[in-house]
């Protein structure tokens, strides 16, 4: 009775939270870098996804045993965790429609998404490499660090090996989302989740740009233009910095990005599904920047069967977000660049 009064429960709290509790379209997800901190609660959401009919988690370590420990979950999916040896990254891929990526290391105290570069950068080329070859046609979902330019690290590898569909491409922006709900409604004395703020730009500091005057709840916080709103725009853009803090050394935003990545794979599987109208802000191959040198941008992504459907134009912005714009633009441009000369491509 308990057992079945807390499933009840759980179905409830994830359907209010944008997990969808349908089982139609089942499919096969991998998660590359399973067994890290955002790796194994993310892999522990996505075993509760009734959408997902294979969870294949790989990881350098530990991956065996977070599926071992997640596969006793009382839901439908199977689970199988792989390591390098005996071509475990190929047969994590082999058959995955859909691959999210959160390998990588931390950032610690001090530590912007830049400073991760150097060693996320040839983590994800190397994960690219083995998608583009056992999997090419997979939805990719990157939310390994820095996004603004490991995004178009992958799509330099798919180019390169001649497989590259920018519908399919994805960098994953939802925790600013999230984060954004969050902060305004908290102010505004507003339902979290019914308050929806889209998110523009990037996914590091000031290219990430909170578009709050689209919103019921944020359009007076940014009319009056003042130190609220300010500190405000500041906490999205650098909210980051604020749990790499508290955690003193021992980790960044976990939870909260497994969350999201949950949040987002769900859309993603919604669409894949047949669903219509499934709109999630997400960091694409865009045309809506390209004549400014930004070919990668995040904003709102109609979601369909094979990935990006239409990419909506980022609307109405007022004067301080114009201003935002600007100087996202301004820094996107160059992470795009660092992205492109780290694989030989720009």
């Amino acid at each position: 009775m308990i057992a079945q009064r807390f499933s009840t429960a759980l179905r409830s709290a994830v359907a209010q939270r944008g997990f969808s509790t349908s089982s139609a379209s089942l499919t096969k997800v991998a998660v590359l870098g399973a067994a890290g901190g955002i790796g194994q609660p993310l892999s522990l959401l996505l075993k509760q996804n009734p959408k997902v009919s294979d969870l294949a988690l790989y990881d350098i370590r530990g991956a065996p045993g977070v599926a071992a420990d997640i596969s006793h979950i009382n839901t439908a999916s199977s689970t199988t965790g792989y390591l390098a040896d005996n071509d475990g990254l190929a047969k994590a891929l082999k058959g995955s429609e859909i691959v999210v990526i959160p390998a990588g290391v931390p950032r610690k105290p001090g530590m912007s998404r830049d400073d991760l570069f150097n060693t996320n950068a040839s983590i994800v080329r190397d994960l690219a490499k083995a998608c583009a070859e056992h999997c090419p046609k997979a939805h990719l979902l990157i939310i390994s660090n820095p996004v603004n330019s490991t995004v178009p690290i992958c799509a330099e590898v798919f180019k390169a090996a001649g497989v590259y569909d920018p519908k399919r491409l994805f960098g994953v922006t939802t925790l600013d989302v999230v984060r954004s709900s969050k902060f305004l409604s908290t102010l505004k004395g507003s339902d979290p989740a019914k308050t929806r703020v889209t998110v523009v730009g990037g996914h590091s500091g000031v290219t990430i740009v909170p578009i709050l005057s689209q919103t019921a709840e944020g359009e007076s916080i940014v009319q009056a233009n003042d130190q609220q709103y300010l500190d405000l725009v500041k906490r999205i853009q650098f909210g980051g910095d604020e749990v790499v803090k508290a955690k003193d050394g021992a980790g960044s935003a976990t939870l909260s990005m497994a969350f999201a990545g949950a949040v987002f794979t769900n859309s993603l599987l919604r669409a894949i599904g047949g669903e219509k109208g499934v709109v999630e802000p997400t960091f694409v191959d865009s045309p809506l920047y390209k004549d400014q040198g930004v070919e990668y941008f995040a904003s709102n992504v109609e979601l369909g069967p094979n990935g990006v459907e239409k990419i909506h134009p980022v609307g109405k912005l007022s004067a301080a977000e114009e201003d935002l714009l600007k100087a996202c633009l301004a820094d996107l441009a160059k992470n795009i660049k660092k992205g492109k000369e780290f694989v030989g491509a720009a």
